[in-house]
């Protein structure tokens, strides 16, 4: 093959006057398909604005998009559909995302994910942590079935655990809540023998691989990445005080 290439890589030298021109000819292609790849696939993330916010029933979720987009304490119930609106962001007027309510209930919370998680630049997962301890398993159950889906371990959208209602005394810390949930996550990955099955119903072909093979899974082994923030929705003075999520903010500002 190399051999039949040769006259012409030579004629080709001739024609652009020596080996040094077409060097760089290559150099300039290689740089050209380079930047082709790379706009192709920030046009894929740009593309992707919706910043989708899960959790449990109960966990803050309303609240806390509320608090995001007025700054103001509401009465909220528990959601039975999506509820969306654009987020400007603070430091910068002119960059917004889409921020995106997702209902928690169980009958509801994978349907509405599948309608939406092709257009997540990120996800907030929302934890309620004064109920963590008794919720645990239920919380690990939910964020396995998003981290195994196939959309979302392609996209791979930044993941933040917002461990909402720290104005709580018993409310868990965001280290603790991390390491219940690696723990948890450990058990799903080890005691799910069934092939797994996509949000559309679909089998993915073959058993979920969370982590890596032979090592205890944590947070750094996934292909997005994952960070854990504390946060208030409701504040520390309830309905008239303001709410503790400034680090919430910065995270969104980042991911943007």
């Amino acid at each position: 093959m190399a051999g039949g290439l040769e006259p012409h890589l030579a004629a080709l030298r001739q024609e652009l006057g020596g080996p040094a021109v077409l060097s760089v000819l290559v150099a300039l292609i290689a740089v050209a398909i380079t930047f082709l790849l790379w706009r192709f696939v920030q046009g894929r993330k740009s593309s992707r604005k919706a910043v989708l916010l899960l959790g449990l029933c109960d966990a803050g979720k309303t609240l806390l998009f509320a608090r995001l987009l007025s700054g103001r304490y509401r009465d909220t119930q528990t959601s039975i559909t999506d509820s969306s609106a654009v987020y400007r962001l603070s430091q910068d007027k002119s960059t917004n995302v889409t921020l995106i309510d997702l209902p928690g209930h169980e009958s509801l919370r994978l349907q509405f994910l599948e309608r939406f998680k092709a257009a997540a630049r990120a996800i907030v997962f929302v934890v309620d942590s004064v109920a963590f301890q008794r919720e645990v398993k239920d919380v690990a159950e939910f964020l396995y079935q998003v981290l195994v889906d196939s959309t979302v371990l392609r996209n791979a959208p930044a993941l933040l655990i917002a461990c909402n209602k720290q104005d709580v005394t018993m409310a868990k810390s965001a280290k603790l809540i991390q390491q219940q949930l690696e723990k948890e996550l450990n058990t799903l990955r080890v005691t799910r023998s069934a092939a797994p099955t996509s949000l559309d119903g679909s089998a993915t072909g073959g058993p979920a691989q969370l982590g890596k093979k032979g090592k205890d899974f944590d947070f750094s082994q996934l292909p997005m990445k994952v960070e854990f923030v504390e946060c208030s929705a409701r504040g520390s003075k309830g309905e008239e005080g303001e709410a503790d999520l400034e680090a919430l903010e910065k995270w969104l500002v980042k991911v943007a």
